[in-house]
């Protein structure tokens, strides 16, 4: 298995099935162009088998921190530790980028994510609750 940053659209959209639905042409290039945006592939020879997303936030008063954004890993690839790779590769490029931590949220009921989270190296921080607009 070897992980990539992904810089070309066209990868992108090779590797529709590791996403939630099929990737935007414009969203996926806005989110390829914008500084601090990253989108890595795992792959297995030639097969993207897994895919991170990842942004770097900036808050005047607290620096550079890295969301997660999305993890996603084929189900024919899961158990092997391709999950945890990815995690770990983007927190080597929010290490390299300066950020001071990396955070994620996932739902409660989300084992597989947590357990994947936990061997990367990631701690419970205290539970908070979402709150979210539809601005459509």
């Amino acid at each position: 298995m070897r992980i990539e940053r992904v810089t070309d659209a066209a990868v992108v959209h090779r590797a529709a099935d590791l996403f939630d639905d099929p990737p935007l042409a414009d969203a996926t290039a806005k989110f390829l162009a914008a500084p601090g945006h990253h989108l890595l592939l795992a792959f297995d020879g030639d097969r993207a088998v897994g895919m991170i997303t990842g942004v770097e936030m900036t808050h005047p008063d607290k620096g550079t921190e890295m969301f997660v954004y999305e993890l996603g890993v084929a189900p024919h690839a899961r158990l092997r530790g391709i999950g945890t790779a990815l995690v770990e590769a983007l927190a080597g490029i929010a290490r390299e980028r300066g950020c001071y931590g990396m955070w994620v949220g996932t739902e409660q009921d989300n084992e597989a994510a947590q357990r994947t989270y936990r061997r990367a190296g990631a701690a419970e921080e205290k539970p908070f609750l979402l709150l979210a607009w539809d601005v459509t």
